[in-house]
C-alpha cells in the first residue's frame, strides 16, 4: 500500500497542483472515466465529469433539482409536440470559436445516432431543427412530460471540431475502436481539459473565457484513479487528496473523528440490483445443458428470497445501503410503498422454488461483478455468492473493472450480473424504458442486457411515453414497477447511501446523483 499511496503522491505533485497561486482540487474515487466522447457510453462518473468540460442546454439546480438554463435560456412549448429553445449568446468553446443553433442541432442528432449510448435521454425526439443562428426546436413524435429532464444529459459539442477530427458519429462502446473525441474534449463548460491519462489521472484547468459566473475559486482539478479503497483514505487522511468519492465505510468512523476532516452523507437515486440472462436456451459454462434455469421466474425468485439483504446492508455495507423491493429510489417519480416491499429472506422457501423448478440439487452459473464502480461491489457480490451455495446454486463469481466490465454486460456475455441504476430525470420512464423494455430501438432496453421481455410491460412502456395525464402516467409507471416485481425481472438489493469524505477546508454541495458541481467547489 504504501508504494500506491507513494505512487499517487508523486502523481499528484506532478500535475502541477503544487503551485502557489492555484487553487488545486484533489480527487479520487475507484475508477477511471471510459472516455471522454460525450455521447458514447452512459456512465454515471464519466457525465459527472464531462460536464465540467461540456455543458447541456438545461441542468439541475444542484440545491433545488429543478431544471435551469444552461447553454438554452428559454424555452417554449409551441405545441405538445414542438419545444422551442432561445440558445445563450456569447457562449464560446475553449477554441474560442461561437457556440450556435448548429452545435446544438448536431449534438442532439449525434446523441440520436446507431452508435450513441444516449439514445435513453433522446426517447421521443422525432427531429431536431434550426430557427435561427439563437433558435432550434425540438419535435417529439408523441407529447413528452420529461424531455427537459432527459436533456439534462445531453451535452454540446462543436460541430466543427467533430467535423475536423472525424468524430462525427461517437465512439461504439461494444468495439475497441477510437475517434479522436474518445481521448479529447473540446466543450464551452469551466474547465478545459488539459491532460487524461487513462487510470492515472485527468486535469483540467479553468475555462477563463468561461461565460458564466462559478462560484467556486478553483482554477485546476486533477482526479487520481485508486482502486484500493485502503490507498484512497490513506491519501485523504494524509492530506494528499481533498476529497474522496467513495470513501470505505469502515473508515468513516475515524474520519468524522478527525479534526481536519468530515463527512458528507446522502441518499443517491441509485438502486443496486442483479441481473438475469432470460434470453438463451442454455448458460454458457453451466452444468445444466439444453435449457436455462434462469427463464422461470420460479428459479429467480428462489436467487432473491436465498439472499439476506438486512446482513448485506449490517456487514458488507455497514448501514449505507437502504434495503429495497424497487428498481428505482424513493426520489423517483412511479416509485410506491408497495412496490418497495421486498420478497422475504427464507432458505427453505427459497430451496422449495427450486425443487419445484426441477433443480433440487441446485446447479452452477457464471456470475459477473464490476469490482471499481459501486460501494463494496465485489464484496457484495461475494456475500451473495456465499448466500446462493446454501440453496445449492454455484456461482462462479468474476470481477472485473468498469472499463471492461461495462462492454462486456453489454455484449449479452454474463448470465447473472449487478447493474447500479441512477435515474438523472428523477422519473421511473427512464429505468423502465432501459431496463424492462424488450431491446428496440431508441433506448429501448438499452440496458436489458438479461434480455427480459414481457408484452404486457412492453404496452405500460409505449402507453407511458406518450401519456400527458401526469397523474395517470405515474399510475402506469407504478404498474411497470409493480410488474418487474412480479416476473422478477431484476433482484432489487440497495439503494446506495453516499457518504463524501473530504478535507474540512472544502465546500463542496451533495448531489443525490453522487456527482459535484463544478460551479460550486471552494478550496478555503
Amino acid at each position: 500500500m504504501n508504494l500506491k499511496l507513494s505512487a499517487l503522491c508523486v502523481a499528484l505533485a506532478m500535475s502541477g497542483g503544487m503551485t502557489a497561486y492555484a487553487k488545486t482540487f484533489k480527487w479520487t474515487s475507484a475508477s477511471d472515466i471510459p472516455t471522454w466522447d460525450i455521447h458514447s457510453q452512459n456512465n454515471a462518473l464519466a457525465n459527472g465529469v464531462h460536464a465540467a468540460v461540456y455543458e447541456s442546454l438545461v441542468y439541475y439546480n444542484s440545491k433545488t433539482f429543478k431544471i435551469e438554463p444552461v447553454l438554452a435560456t428559454s424555452w417554449k412549448q409551441v405545441s405538445p409536440i414542438q419545444l422551442r429553445l432561445s440558445l445563450r449568446q456569447g457562449v464560446k468553446f475553449h477554441d474560442g470559436s461561437a457556440f450556435t443553433a448548429d452545435d446544438a442541432v448536431f449534438s442532439l442528432q449525434r446523441a440520436m445516432s446507431k452508435t450513441s449510448n444516449f439514445t435513453i435521454y433522446a426517447q421521443g425526439i422525432d427531429k431536431v431543427v434550426k430557427v435561427d443562428a439563437n433558435t432550434i426546436d425540438v419535435f417529439t413524435k408523441e407529447p413528452n412530460p420529461v424531455l427537459l429532464n432527459q436533456m439534462t444529459e445531453l451535452r454540446m459539442m462543436s460541430k466543427a471540431w467533430a467535423e475536423k477530427n472525424k468524430s462525427v458519429e461517437p465512439k461504439d462502446i461494444k468495439t475497441q475502436d477510437e475517434n479522436f473525441a474518445h481521448r479529447n474534449a473540446m466543450g464551452t463548460g469551466p474547465f478545459k481539459l488539459k491532460e487524461w491519462q487513462p487510470d492515472q489521472k485527468i486535469v483540467l484547468i479553468k475555462h477563463d473565457a468561461w461565460w458564466g459566473k462559478a462560484d467556486s475559486n478553483v482554477t485546476e482539478v486533477v482526479y487520481t484513479p485508486v482502486k484500493a479503497v485502503a490507498t484512497r483514505m490513506a491519501a485523504l487522511l494524509s492530506g494528499e487528496v481533498d476529497f474522496v468519492l467513495d470513501p470505505s465505510p469502515q473508515d468513516l468512523p475515524r474520519v468524522r473523528n478527525t479534526p481536519n476532516l468530515k463527512v458528507i452523507d446522502g441518499i443517491e437515486n441509485r438502486t443496486i440490483f442483479l441481473g438475469m440472462d432470460q434470453f438463451r436456451d442454455e448458460l454458457p459454462s453451466s452444468n445444466i445443458k439444453g435449457k436455462n434455469p434462469l427463464k422461470d421466474v420460479k428459479v429467480r425468485k428462489a436467487l432473491y428470497q436465498a439472499i439476506d439483504i438486512q446482513t448485506i446492508n449490517k456487514v458488507t455495507m455497514r448501514g449505507l445501503g437502504q434495503p429495497t423491493g424497487a428498481l428505482v429510489a424513493p426520489q423517483v417519480n412511479g416509485w410506491s410503498k408497495d412496490v418497495d416491499q421486498r420478497y422475504p429472506y427464507d432458505v427453505e422457501a427459497a430451496k422449495k422454488l427450486l425443487a419445484e423448478a426441477g433443480y433440487k440439487d441446485g446447479f452452477e452459473v457464471d456470475f459477473a461483478c464490476p469490482n471499481n464502480r459501486y460501494i463494496n461491489d465485489e464484496a457484495i457480490c461475494q456475500a451473495v455468492t456465499a448466500m446462493w451455495s446454501k440453496i445449492g446454486v454455484k456461482a462462479k463469481l468474476r470481477t472485473l473493472p468498469l472499463a471492461t466490465y461495462f462492454p462486456m454486460i453489454q455484449r449479452y456475455e454474463a448470465s447473472i450480473y449487478m447493474l447500479g441504476w441512477g435515474v438523472p430525470t428523477f422519473d421511473a420512464l427512464y429505468s423502465i424504458q432501459s431496463l424492462v423494455r424488450s431491446v428496440g430501438a431508441g433506448g429501448d432496453g438499452n440496458y436489458n442486457v438479461g434480455r427480459y421481455s414481457n408484452p404486457q410491460m412492453d404496452a405500460l412502456v409505449e402507453r407511458t411515453k406518450k401519456e400527458t395525464d401526469l397523474k395517470l402516467r405515474t399510475e402506469l409507471l407504478t404498474k411497470a414497477l409493480a410488474l418487474q416485481n412480479q416476473d422478477v425481472a431484476h433482484i432489487p438489493l440497495h439503494n446506495q447511501v453516499i457518504p463524501w469524505a473530504m478535507k474540512k477546508n472544502i465546500e463542496v454541495v451533495h448531489r443525490a446523483d453522487n456527482r459535484l458541481d463544478w460551479r460550486l467547489i471552494k478550496v478555503n
